[in-house]
């Protein structure tokens, strides 16, 4: 399977009042067309920095990303970016939330305004098309937040902890429905989560950072049946998120 993506020997410093801050250090790592990869590392590694790296909003000092065959050296329309929060514009519809994307790329056309459409009738939520954000529950915000990235079929999607901001039961549900519209839509994507078992229950291999500044420390195969809850109740999950949690501890 070719690769959608991949991070040559990347390294980024930046300056600050104290001096200079080395944040990435030699990171290497590719990630297959449709492939789910999980990031995680300690708290302050780097990791939102590599998402960055990767969407061309920092620009590494050392090293090269290239996405789809073509060097990133800025902003483009081929790279999605879910954040922690759902940023959803309240004085807008559903409807008009989802195309807003389109619009802002000069993308909105009747086929793909269609195509949003239907996305939002697969996945549950065409009902709501007219109404606002705040009469939406929190995982159908993460939802409808996924759908309008979606809608302009990005080459690849950067989820920067999208749950985090969810009560624990409801983090499970949405993950299992974000899971399953990105694998049904056939997204390459890349997931930073501080969660093992989040990282476990999603990602078909997770990169394993060390402290600042960030290395790959180990890329770890999750050879387990796709679907979240599937892999939380397999007899080798604890297995692999332990062995996760020592590699981070080391």
């Amino acid at each position: 399977m070719e690769e959608m993506l991949t991070l040559d020997n990347v390294s980024l410093s930046y300056q600050t009042a104290q001096g200079e801050t080395e944040a990435l250090r030699g990171v290497s790592f590719g990630v297959k067309k449709g492939e789910f990869v999980a990031i995680v590392g300690p708290s302050g590694c780097g990791k939102t920095t590599v998402l960055s790296v990767i969407a061309g909003l920092l620009k590494p000092t050392d090293g090269a990303v290239v996405l789809d065959g073509k060097r990133v050296d800025a902003p483009g329309g081929n790279v999605g970016y879910m954040l922690q929060k759902d940023t959803l514009f309240e004085w807008l519809t559903i409807s008009k939330n989802v195309e807003l994307g389109l619009k802002i790329q000069k993308k909105l056309t009747p086929e793909s305004r269609a195509y949003a459409h239907s996305l939002l009738e697969k996945y549950g939520l065409a009902e709501f098309a007219e109404h606002l954000p705040g009469q939406l529950s929190g995982g159908m915000r993460q939802r409808v937040a996924l759908i309008r990235t979606l809608a302009f079929r990005p080459k690849i999607l950067l989820l920067d902890e999208p749950f985090s901001a969810l009560d624990y039961q409801t983090r499970l549900s949405v993950a299992e429905n974000v899971s399953e519209i990105i694998r049904d839509e056939g997204v390459t994507a890349l997931l930073v989560t501080h969660d093992i078992g989040e990282a476990c229950s999603l990602g078909d291999r997770v990169v394993v950072l060390s402290p600042r500044p960030a290395t790959v420390r180990k890329i770890i195969d999750i050879p387990l049946p796709s679907g979240p809850e599937k892999r939380r109740e397999h007899n080798r999950f604890g297995e692999i998120t332990n062995g996760i949690w020592k590699e981070l501890k080391n």
